[in-house]
């Protein structure tokens, strides 16, 4: 399972991402009223599917010993209000001395990657509300 927890303050939209280790800053861009401090919160799912598909190939490439130099992957996401459909279109680069059969295998392993999988599946969202606990006030040890 994965966590990550998301917290925003008083400053306009910047947006807060933190595991256990990690921190990523997301916000809106000026235009719309954000300090453009981090990425958009659309761009980072399409950056996560990116990420997740390069991460693939590297991991294939290397455990086939294929000679795989780097890969770039340019994830452009689009939405469609009236039919309520999201499109994902993915331009990979394959550097490298690669026959045209690693090519098409590399290709076609670019649509395992887990996120793809777990994008093109459906997906159920389960939402609560937790009480609000203020933090209590503890003496100072020295106040005594």
């Amino acid at each position: 399972m994965v966590s990550i927890t998301a917290r925003i303050e008083r400053t306009a939209y910047e947006t807060h991402l933190s595991t256990g280790s990690q921190v990523v800053v997301v916000d809106e861009p000026i235009d719309v009223g954000g300090q453009d401090r981090g990425m958009r919160p659309g761009e980072l799912m399409a950056g996560s599917l990116a990420a997740c598909i390069v991460i693939t190939l590297r991991m294939y490439a290397d455990r086939k010993g294929w000679p795989l130099d780097s890969v770039v992957a340019q994830v452009d996401y689009s939405s469609d209000p009236n039919t309520k459909r999201s499109l994902f279109t993915t331009q990979l680069i394959l550097n490298g001395d690669l026959d045209e059969a690693q090519r098409a295998r590399l290709l076609e392993m670019a649509d395992r990657c887990p996120i793809h999988r777990m994008l093109e599946n459906p997906v159920d969202f389960e939402t609560t509300l937790v009480a609000f606990q203020a933090p209590t006030e503890q003496p100072h040890p020295l106040a005594e």
